[in-house]
């Protein structure tokens, strides 16, 4: 039975509003509940020796959502990131975003640049959040990249991963969904090719250490094949 260390967890964050609803509190406050598990999942991460965490925070079909929520969303984004820069630098992380950013409001997106910019420093650990993500988006995008550089022999896998948002960062091992939904919502589509999965009933606001540990135990007593037999 291969062991593979446990290197990337991506984790979709659901439940913030059906967690604000059972508790008869507006949606946004949903919202800044789960930014209060972000905080304690990421410190949870570094304690297990997880070097790269992904957080699926607002995808491309979230412009949906009511103009208010939205909105509310943009103003937590800017808020956080703002307020939280000098403790991420503190404890040494790197901050990186995937997406289609140049969608999102000037102001946030010159905030966004300045976060990678001062942490980009830090290698040891990864923090990767996905802002107007989708990963068909992403595919596409990377094949229109692609057909930009004239490229005339036959796509190889490495071709168009090498044109993917974020290249560098290794395929997540383990994908972790709150809330009891099953399933992906077009998050890291080409990178979840070999993904494990763990899904919770969980609402993203409750998930906290133990929560990440339990995720960790499961993924560890499975038998990861990759095709083999």
């Amino acid at each position: 039975m291969e062991k593979k260390k446990l290197e990337h967890v991506a984790i979709i964050m659901d439940g913030n509003g059906r967690w604000a609803k059972a508790k008869r509190l507006p949606r946004i406050m949903g919202h800044h509940a789960g930014v209060r598990a972000v905080e304690r999942t990421v410190r949870a991460a570094k304690e297990l020796g997880i070097p790269y965490v992904s957080l699926y925070a607002f995808s491309t079909e979230n412009w949906k959502r009511p103009q208010s929520e939205v909105a509310g969303l943009m103003g937590l984004f800017r808020y956080y990131m703002r307020s939280k820069l000098a403790e991420l630098c503190k404890e040494e992380c790197r901050v990186r975003f995937a997406g289609d950013l140049d969608a999102l409001p000037d102001d946030i997106v010159q905030i966004l640049r300045e976060v990678e910019e001062r942490t980009k420093i830090y290698a040891e650990r990864q923090l990767i959040i996905c802002l107007n993500y989708g990963g068909r988006k992403e595919i596409l995008d990377a094949i229109n990249k692609i057909t930009a550089q004239n490229i005339k022999v036959p796509i190889t896998e490495e071709i168009l991963r090498a044109n993917l948002y974020l290249p560098d960062v290794p395929d997540p091992d383990l994908i972790i969904r709150t809330s009891g939904e099953l399933r992906l919502s077009n998050f890291w589509l080409w990178q979840s090719s070999y993904s494990e999965y763990y899904f919770t009933g969980r609402y993203w606001p409750d998930f906290d250490k133990a929560s990440l540990e339990e995720a960790a135990k499961d993924y560890y007593e499975r038998e990861r094949r990759y095709g083999k037999a």
